[in-house]
């Protein structure tokens, strides 16, 4: 049985606010509860006004008190805009008061542009030493055991458990890291559509199990867009599409409104970006979209697919995640 989550980038289109964005987001979670999904995790994205989601571990907090039993994470925390002992308070605290709900996934991409990463943390020197340093820091801060010279260094609050923690990876190099870690895998297939199953082989080969893990555990991430009609899934597309040429050259702002983008008429080159970029994204109706899901977790070797459903239009995205689950016979609480 194949486990699906949602990964919610709390988008603001056209004509929309940010408020809006974040109260879809929210009303995004209960829905998500009460179809079956299994996990439910937000990003974090800098200077931006098309992306609302700066903060995971905030929004969590409102994520997790309006629903029961779902599971809640940051897809992720990008540990370098931070320091390694706040987000371990940060996630403590949310594990305290959400026990046994909470995910930590972390990422080292800056979740925007180097200005922005360096005025959030000015000690960032981008490297993957100084990456894997804040790592075993944070290691050490949830298991009690950092210290300096003058004594103990404690994160609190202190809570009987810690989040379960993931690396959110696009490439081979960041999978060795989890499995060194003994932390979960999650594969960022709507990052980098040429991720190869390898990754994951990897990982698994690798992989030194944990306290907090004994065995590895791995997901993959892609962007879905599921339909009623092969028509409406391909209109769902083209927005995708054309987002994603505009994020790559350098656009991340005022893309038009649902009607523009629909009559736009991508260029040559534009169409050969979109080639390029057609493993990020799924797209179909829910048989066909259940179909290349299967076929896709079969190659990767993992049992959990967390979507991503980037959409102009709130009520087709709703319908997607609804098409999904009936796809799939998703059941509450499972």
């Amino acid at each position: 049985m194949l486990k699906l989550g949602i990964l919610d980038q709390s988008i603001v289109p056209t004509g929309k606010t940010a408020v809006e964005a974040i109260e879809e987001t929210i009303a995004t979670v209960k829905l998500a509860e009460k179809l079956g999904y299994n996990r439910f995790w937000v990003s974090e994205h800098h200077n931006s006004t098309f992306i609302a989601g700066s903060t995971p571990e905030l929004l969590m907090v409102k994520l997790a008190d309006v629903t029961q039993h779902i599971r809640i994470g940051s897809g992720g925390v990008m540990l370098p805009n931070h320091s390694a002992l706040k987000v371990a308070e940060n996630f403590r605290m949310l594990e305290t008061l959400f026990p046994g709900r909470i995910d930590l996934g972390i990422g080292r991409a800056p979740g925007g542009d180097r200005i922005t990463a360096a005025l959030l943390n000015p000690a960032n020197d981008f490297s993957e030493e100084s990456y894997l340093k804040q790592l075993e820091y944070l290691q050490r801060f949830f298991t009690d055991t950092a210290a300096t010279k003058y004594g103990p260094l404690l994160a609190v609050p202190q809570a009987p458990t810690i989040p379960a923690q993931w690396v959110l990876s696009s490439s081979g190099g960041s999978s060795k890291i989890a499995a060194r870690f003994g932390m979960g895998l999650a594969v960022a297939r709507f990052i980098n559509g040429f991720a190869q199953p390898d990754i994951v082989e990897v990982y698994k080969k690798n992989f030194e199990a944990s306290s907090q893990m004994a065995k590895p555990q791995a997901l993959l991430s892609i962007s879905v867009l599921c339909g009623e009609t092969e028509e409406q899934a391909q209109d769902m597309r083209k927005f995708i599409d054309y987002v994603l040429v505009q994020f790559e050259q350098g656009r991340f702002d005022n893309f038009g409104d649902e009607n523009y983008i629909r009559k736009y008429q991508f260029t040559l080159a534009e169409q050969e970006r979109i080639h390029r970029n057609r493993g990020r994204v799924i797209s179909g109706t829910k048989d066909e979209v259940k179909e290349k899901l299967l076929a896709l977790a079969s190659d990767f070797g993992v049992d959990e697919v967390i979507v991503s459903t980037m959409a102009n239009n709130t009520s087709s995205r709703r319908r997607s995640f609804e098409l999904l689950a009936e796809a799939f016979d998703l059941k509450p609480g499972e």
